[in-house]
């Protein structure tokens, strides 16, 4: 027995103790190597014997010198004497033996990732819109294949936008609607708001979009028809998509506040939709106001319902005095509704209700036509005589429309919000309503609901009012091919324009992208437009034209090939296999050339008949501008490719580069710029950006005649062009906006607009060359020069290029390179070189700007800048607040009255944009949140001040002089554009005129 430490116990025999700790080691190599490298079973079989492995001995033992292997070793027992340094040894293999020589392996000794972010990222979900799809799609009270059949029946289908101004009602009318004609469940806490399915729109409680919904409704005469509503915003900086969804259409539907009549917007849409040609039906919509808010009797509310009629068409009058564009209810254009609380109608179905509720004696019915006809106007009912008269028998008498329709309706509300329910169960079964005895428990504004939904049944005289005053796309197409289409206008010529004016679904494929959409995901785009002609299917080869297209120029032209083509309806699309002439269709997979508009083409429509459809015509212009940079500048791509997008969105916005290379996005106002910012930084690009204070765009312009005949040389000396600019006379840019007059007109016709209009003589109405910068562009180029001093034959040569160098002039102006407005340019002698090489025009082009930046300079230059219309409905006792913010802010009030029929009164100002910025939070937070304004662009005015007056001191940190405004302005601009401050015209003039006028101004 031995003890050896903590040990007590029969001696151990040390010799096999020490050889089995020998043995072990090489065993356990043994096995490592051979768990990490099995052998086959089937060589097993064969051989029990495995082969040894690289590098090891018959015994297991790692030989001296062998390669490096894969297998795990102990490393605490030495395999040979040699003795290895400790920077030497080698415990695991390296990346390169393990993952071999052609992959790269990394070793970071800190983690890049914050404590927040995950090792594996889960997969993120892009939704930025509401979208429905399969049970979640609402269940319609028709058939959907019916629907897709009244397709390829055009006379019974309705294109109509829906516009009106904001907070107005729009959208909850497709909401009414919508509930009608699908079973859904209605949420009398809050609106459902359909349409909006954006976002940022359900946040703010505005449409910014236009939405379309498709739906079949029943009229009156028990027909059902197919209407394509266009959901559009009212607030003024959206006009842009009300402008693409009249283009789209046949007719609009306008909805007036009853209350609040014809407010500024309104007023802007109808002048639009008349200068387009579109028929005008009516809704008068929150009829209920007149009843809970103001309060008035009915004899009193029916002249406050005739008054906002006549407002509207008195506006209406002004720009088309055709006595069938007259609104009246008695003319079956005028529909009367609450869409709050979802009831609507008009007289023929208010008569329809009392045909079928109160039969005549012996059997009898009321003729419902007859009827309607004498519920409105200065008609009386006689008990006595039971007749319609003219005037009233007695003084107690009541206008028609006050005793058959404005009594009852106010009565229905008076019960139902004041009577017990023993009373008001009594009351509604004379009326034939029944409701279930739970209905009678619920909140009194879900059970004004539902007894008005059981009183007035479905919106049919709402779609009387869309068939019969809106053309179907057949009836409408010639005038809307007419207005849109750029080429040839002669059915006899063009088989394809007679093809678009028959609305021929077997004809060639034509149709008219007027707006894009971005899916749900924002990952893509899809182009929703009309099929003027032909019918599109899925999978045809198609050519996408842009606005550029020309004959001339085919580079803005792309083949595509449809992917999908669909019926939308804002939060969900039904496809399609095909679509006739007349649809309104979402395509997929020709998005990808079209920037704003476009105009698709089939692939049987030869080059020769390849037009396009005019641009977008909008009712106001983009007058404020931010400049945008990307917080990381790595992500200046991710920016570019939102911009993109952005500009494809937004039919009005505008996005440029400067030259001093800042990144520029146009927009009409603060609230369209906050929506694309932040559908830039949410949405689109999903980046931070760095966003300047916003500027608006200023324009150049002349108040004078130039002092001197200006005359710039070309570069060759061959060449020699004389002008002098002078401002047009007032009116003429307006026309020119317009489309009053065009470029394109024949000569005569365009001469006989200025001889009668402005008393221009024969000449000088004949010698109109171009519109600047653009074809619609407010300035004119004049050919004032003689036969006898000039020859005309070589002048017309180079009549191209002079107008090159024109436009180029308008586009870019000398003082700030902002676009020149209301200036003429005449031509009053020109040299041209014989030979054509010296005439090309790299020689005329730049000779043409100078010359015009010269002649601009010398007839007393100024800046314009842009100024809002501003509408404020406020009480009375808040007016004096308005006047004090206008004023802080160079504003002035041009009419303050009182709204007939309202407590509130309306003042109307002019306001510079430049000083529009936070004066709606200003009004709001002065008034106490009493005053609601709207902005609109009106024009341009001249800013106070020389901008070439080097007298002017203008001190950092301080305000500018008001006669140093213009100088001010300018000075900022050049700077942020990278321009010197200098201006002269010096650097326009040829040298010989710089030492003659030397003497005579000062050119500096």
């Amino acid at each position: 027995m031995t003890t050896t430490g903590n040990y007590i116990g029969a001696d151990l025999d040390s010799d096999l103790e020490e050889e089995e700790e020998q043995q072990q080691p090489s065993q356990r190599t043994a096995q490592y190597a051979a768990a990490s490298y099995p052998s086959n079973q089937d060589e097993q079989d064969d051989d029990d014997n495995p082969p040894p492995l690289e590098g090891y001995d018959d015994d297991g033992d790692l030989q001296m010198g062998a390669p490096p292997t894969h297998a795990l070793i102990r490393v605490d027992e030495a395999s040979s004497n040699a003795v290895i340094l400790h920077e030497d040894k080698k415990y695991y293999p390296t990346a390169n033996e393990t993952y071999g020589e052609d992959v790269e392996a990394l070793v970071q000794e800190e983690d890049t990732q914050g404590i927040n972010v995950p090792i594996i990222e889960p997969v993120k979900t892009r939704k930025f819109a509401i979208g429905e799809g399969g049970e979640d799609v609402p269940e319609p009270r028709f058939d959907r294949e019916f629907m897709a059949n009244l397709l390829g029946f055009p006379e019974h289908v309705r294109n109509v936008a829906v516009v009106g101004n904001l907070h107005h009602g729009k959208t909850s009318l497709m909401d009414m609607l919508l509930f009608e004609s699908h079973r859904m469940e209605i949420n009398m806490d809050k609106d459902t708001r359909y349409t909006d399915a954006t976002i940022l729109e359900r946040q703010r409680g505005i449409s910014t979009k236009s939405s379309p919904l498709t739906l079949v409704l029943p009229t009156t005469r028990n027909k059902s028809y197919l209407f394509n509503l266009l959901d559009t915003p009212g607030h003024p900086n959206f006009q842009d998509e009300v402008a693409a969804s009249i283009r789209l259409s046949d007719g609009v539907l306008l909805v007036v506040d009853v209350v609040e009549g014809l407010m500024v917007s309104t007023e802007h849409i109808i002048r639009h939709a008349i200068r387009q040609g579109m028929p005008i039906v009516m809704v008068l919509n929150k009829m209920d106001r007149l009843i809970l808010e103001l309060r008035l009797p009915p004899a009193e509310a029916y002249y406050k319902i005739k008054h906002t009629i006549e407002e509207v068409n008195s506006v209406i009058a002004s720009l088309d005095p055709d006595p069938i564009r007259k609104l009246g209810p008695e003319r079956g254009n005028v529909a009367f509704a609450s869409t709050q609380m979802g009831w609507s109608f008009t007289l023929r179905s208010f008569a329809k209700l009392y045909a079928e509720n109160n039969p005549l004696a012996k059997g009898a019915r009321l003729d419902v036509d007859e009827f309607a006809k004498r519920l409105w106007g200065n008609i009386f009912y006689n008990p006595s005589s039971r007749k319609f008269t003219r005037t009233a028998a007695d003084p107690e008498h009541k206008r028609s429309f006050v005793q058959f329709i404005l009594e009852p309706l106010y009565k229905i509300y008076t019960h139902v919000l004041s009577s017990d329910t023993e009373k008001l169960k009594v009351t509604l079964g004379k009326m034939g309503i029944h409701l279930k005895p739970a209905v009678y428990k619920v909140d009194v504004r879900a059970l004004l609901r539902i007894v008005l939904g059981q009183f007035f049944g479905p919106s049919q005289g709402l779609a009387d009012v869309m068939v019969e005053g809106i053309p179907s796309p057949k009836e409408g197409a010639l005038a809307k091919v007419s207005r849109i289409w750029t080429g040839p206008q002669t059915e006899e010529t063009s088989p394809l324009f007679s093809s678009m004016a028959r609305c021929d679904p077997d004809g060639p494929l034509v149709i008219h992208i007027a707006k894009l959409f971005p899916t749900s995901d924002a990952s893509s785009m899809q182009a929703f437009g009309r099929v003027l002609s032909g019918t599109v299917h899925v999978g045809d080869q198609v050519r996408v034209l842009g606005e550029g297209f020309t004959h001339d120029d085919e580079e803005d032209m792309a083949k595509a090939v449809v992917e999908g083509v669909g019926i939308h309806n804002t939060r969900f699309t039904l496809p399609l296999d095909s679509a006739p002439a007349g649809s309104l269709v979402l395509l997929s997979g020709v998005e990808a050339n079209i920037t704003k508009t476009a105009t698709i083409l089939g692939g049987d429509v030869g080059m020769e008949e390849s037009y396009i459809c005019k641009p977008l015509e909008h009712m106001t212009s983009s007058v404020l501008k931010v400049s945008v940079e990307p917080l990381n500048p790595a992500e200046l791509p991710k920016m570019l490719d939102g911009l993109r997008k952005i500009n494809q969105t937004y039919p009005l916005i505008t996005t440029k580069v400067e030259e001093s290379g800042e990144h520029v996005v146009l927009g009409t106002g603060e609230v369209m710029l906050d929506s694309v910012l932040h559908d830039l930084r949410k949405v689109f690009a999903e980046i931070e950006v760095k966003v300047s204070d916003p500027v608006v765009q200023f324009r150049e312009t002349v108040v004078e005649t130039s002092a001197v005949k200006c005359y710039a040389q070309t570069a060759n000396k061959k060449n020699k062009l004389t002008i002098i600019s002078e401002p047009l006379e007032k009116g003429i840019a307006e026309d020119i906006e317009t489309g009053r007059v065009n470029i394109r007109m024949p000569p005569k016709q365009l001469g006989k607009h200025f001889q009668e209009k402005y008393d221009w003589d024969l000449l000088a109405s004949r010698s109109i060359w171009a519109f600047g910068p653009e074809e619609n562009g407010p300035n004119m180029l004049m050919d004032d020069t003689l036969p006898s001093e000039v020859d005309k034959k070589l002048l017309y040569n180079v009549r191209e290029s002079i107008r090159q160098g024109f436009q180029w002039a308008t586009r870019e102006g000398p003082l700030c390179d902002e676009p020149i407005r209301n200036v003429k340019f005449r031509i009053l002698d020109a040299q041209v070189a014989p030979d054509p090489i010296s005439r090309g025009g790299g020689q005329i082009i730049p000779a043409s700007r100078r010359v015009c930046y010269s002649s601009m300079l010398l007839a007393t230059p100024r800046l314009m800048e842009p100024v809002y219309f501003v509408e404020v409905q406020t009480p009375p006792g808040a007016v004096d607040a308005v006047y004090t913010v206008l004023a802080r802010r160079r504003g002035h009030v041009v009419q303050d009255i009182p709204k007939a029929g309202s407590p509130l009164s309306t003042v109307k100002a002019y306001l510079p944009v430049m000083d529009a910025n936070g004066f709606e939070t200003d009004l709001r937070a002065l008034t106490g949140g009493q005053a609601f304004c709207v902005q609109i662009f009106d024009h341009w005015q001249v800013v106070p001040g020389d901008p070439l007056d080097k007298g002017v001191v203008l001190r950092p940190l301080e305000p500018a002089p008001p006669l140093g405004l213009a100088r001010d302005f300018v000075l900022k601009v050049r700077r942020r554009k990278g321009l010197s401050d200098a201006i002269s015209v010096n650097q326009y003039l040829d040298s010989e005129m710089v030492v003659a006028l030397a003497s005579s101004f000062d050119l500096s």
